[in-house]
């Protein structure tokens, strides 16, 4: 877990859940500036207050509750009390939530989360269960609890996402805008030169870039890199090759930016793809005993926590239309 003083964080993905990305962390003085993720976001606080900027307002998520952000949507972090605020987070991908929307949910559309925070201590356990079996090994349990969570999440805040607006003038200049900058990434133009390029004025060219994307073009820029940096630090590239590569200066500019966005160092980040890249050929064996205390402990929550609870089974077992991921309800 990389992180020093207070602060600690481990950012990794477990081979038997491909795609998904996995964050045990506690924050203090982390500051997350203004970016995205191609994933979904479902983040249980367990301790202190994390405050997140989301749709225009200020989002508050404390012990029990959830931090939702659907994908490609700009939001930032940052602590809400002085001892900041300790978390973990799964990230599954747009195309494992339809999936699970289409099997669980009478959801149309493509799925999204209506509010960015939930009050339920029950679906925060459930994440932490998640993080929990894939810390351990236990294939079936991790990939299991991931689905029931999702599933009750789309179930108590689950929506389609609104469609793409009418491709407006402004947004197809954003959108080349876009294509320039993602072409031109390790040197991009300056405002001037793009606005020149394109036909029109700077600030009409970065009043259609917000409008379209939530965050003005050099904003978005660093947004971008870090994303790219992130698969090219997936395929084994060098932290010192990737920042030049993606267009920062060095290094310790990659670093920078790198753990205001993801949370923690590139050269930490490599280091849990390159152990989950090594454990894929090795042999997994989890244990029955370890599985069936963490599904007693994950599923005896007190009635007053839980508006839809489970029997005393698992949801699996006790076919509960809230959670159980094979019996879809209205």
């Amino acid at each position: 877990m990389a992180g020093s003083g207070q602060e600690r964080a481990r950012h990794w993905q477990y081979a038997e859940l491909p795609g998904v990305d996995l964050l045990r962390a506690r924050y203090v003085e982390k500051i997350f500036v203004r970016h995205t993720h191609e994933n979904f976001v479902i983040a249980a606080v367990t301790e202190g207050v994390e405050v997140f900027h989301h749709g225009g307002v200020d989002q508050y998520a404390g012990p029990g509750s959830l931090a939702l952000v659907n994908p490609d949507t700009p939001h930032t972090g940052r602590a809400g009390v002085p001892e900041g605020w300790r978390y973990g987070a799964v990230y599954p991908s747009p195309d494992m939530v339809a999936e699970i929307a289409a099997e669980t949910t009478t959801l149309r559309g493509t799925p999204g989360f209506t509010r960015p925070v939930l009050d339920d201590p029950y679906a925060a356990g459930l994440v932490n269960q998640v993080l929990r079996a894939a810390e351990e090994g236990n294939a079936l349990a991790a990939d299991t609890l991931l689905r029931v969570a999702v599933t009750r999440l789309l179930r108590l805040n689950g929506g389609p996402l609104p469609q793409r607006a009418v491709r407006t003038a402004g947004a197809r200049l954003a959108a080349r805008a876009r294509g320039v900058l993602e072409e031109r990434m390790a040197e991009p133009p300056t405002l001037e030169r793009l606005a020149v390029d394109l036909g029109t004025s700077s600030f009409a060219l970065l009043r259609a870039f917000r409008d379209a994307y939530g965050m003005p073009p050099h904003t978005w820029l660093t947004d971008a890199r870090v994303r790219r940096a992130r698969h090219l630090l997936d395929a084994g590239s060098a932290p010192a090759e990737v920042a030049v590569a993606v267009g920062f200066t060095d290094q310790p500019h990659l670093n920078r930016h790198f753990g205001r966005i993801v949370g923690v160092p590139p050269g930490a980040y490599q280091r849990e793809r390159k152990n989950v890249q090594d454990a894929e050929g090795g042999l997994l064996v989890p244990s029955g005993a370890w599985h069936n205390r963490q599904l007693s402990q994950t599923y005896a929550v007190k009635k007053a926590e839980n508006p839809t609870p489970p029997s005393s089974a698992t949801p699996l077992e006790s076919g509960s239309p809230s959670d159980c991921p094979v019996s879809p309800s209205g």
